[in-house]
């Protein structure tokens, strides 16, 4: 089968040369657009990451395509109703780098309770600085809401009780057990951010999680708290969470994910005729005036990113593949 890639780095071409012979391979430079496609119109299965969205103009110019692999949990840059209604197939990595995430939320969180990067950036463009101006607090005794135990989450709690913290969490579906086994209290979910210094989300990206956080929640945060979000953007309301930064009752944020972050990084694709909605437009502004505030940490969707986590996406893949080829086909959303 003819199998499409979009940009993969040297390591993963490697791995799936080696564990997919007898399939004709194409590895693309760069994401998939308009253009890309056009050079590989005949593709039966496409391997793709969260930077190429697929929405219906993209499936109806790939008349042989039977399966979409992409290399990620989420599938909001997949239109699925559209795959369905053309019997694609399209399967994902539902568990990966559940340790590398929850490491980097407390990356996140270490850098904001400790000032750590404001007071580096103050001293990489001045030269200087003052220790008053850098005051944090410790974790331990510290109350921390968990919005979603899934295998992430859990790596969370697990984390934050070495660090003596007190730990309650949210989840539509509470498990029980890992609360008896780590001690953690499922909470109402307005009482947890009422109650926590930092709260962290760890929920997918489902049309009942759209802005899930939003300006009514926002505004009942415990004054002074953290919001750490390496969840999917759109779970947080930016233009609401802008405002809240601003003018209380929020301290600060750590944000590896933003709403709209394709456009942050590619401005120029709002000028295409597929973007005219106004919200894109002030999620954009949003996440600028974001990005600009010294009480928020913005990172660029990496808190996936290690060697271990990408070989397991890879791998996961691989097999997402052959089990396809199969006609068995594992890992299927929808």
């Amino acid at each position: 089968m003819k199998i499409v890639f979009d940009a993969v780095e040297p390591e993963a071409r490697e791995l799936f040369e080696r564990e997919l012979t007898g399939h004709e391979l194409v590895f693309l430079t760069e994401k998939i657009t308009p253009q890309t496609l056009q050079a590989v119109s005949d593709a039966e299965i496409l391997s793709i990451f969260i930077s190429s969205p697929i929405q219906k103009d993209y499936l109806e110019a790939l008349p042989n395509l039977k399966c979409i692999a992409t290399r990620s949990t989420g599938t909001d840059h997949i239109d699925l109703a559209g795959a369905k209604a053309k019997n694609i197939v399209v399967s994902n990595v539902p568990v990966y780098g559940a340790r590398t995430v929850a490491e980097f939320a407390f990356a996140l969180i270490l850098a904001l309770s400790r000032k750590a990067y404001a007071a580096y950036d103050r001293l990489r463009r001045e030269g200087t600085t003052d220790v008053k101006d850098y005051e944090g607090f410790d974790l331990a005794g510290k109350t921390i809401g968990i919005v979603g135990t899934g295998h992430i989450g859990k790596n969370v709690a697990r984390i934050a009780k070495g660090f003596a913290m007190n730990i309650i969490a949210f989840d539509v579906q509470p498990d029980e057990s890992f609360a008896k086994e780590t001690g953690i209290v499922y909470r109402p979910l307005e009482d947890l951010v009422a109650e926590s210094h930092i709260v962290t989300l760890h929920v997918p990206y489902l049309p009942a999680t759209h802005h899930l956080i939003n300006a009514e929640l926002l505004a009942k945060f415990r004054a002074g708290g953290y919001l750490i979000n390496t969840a999917r953007g759109a779970v947080v309301d930016t233009l609401a969470l802008a405002r809240v930064l601003k003018n209380g009752p929020l301290a600060g944020a750590g944000l590896d994910v933003l709403e709209g972050e394709r456009e942050l990084l590619d401005e120029t694709s709002l000028l295409s005729e597929e973007h005219h909605d106004i919200k894109e437009f002030q999620a954009l502004t949003a996440a600028h005036v974001l990005v600009d505030m010294p009480n928020v940490i913005v990172t660029p969707h990496i808190a996936f990113n290690t060697r271990e986590a990408k070989h397991e996406i890879n791998l996961t893949t691989c097999e997402n593949i052959k089990a396809f080829v199969s006609g068995k086909p594992e890992n299927v959303i929808g």
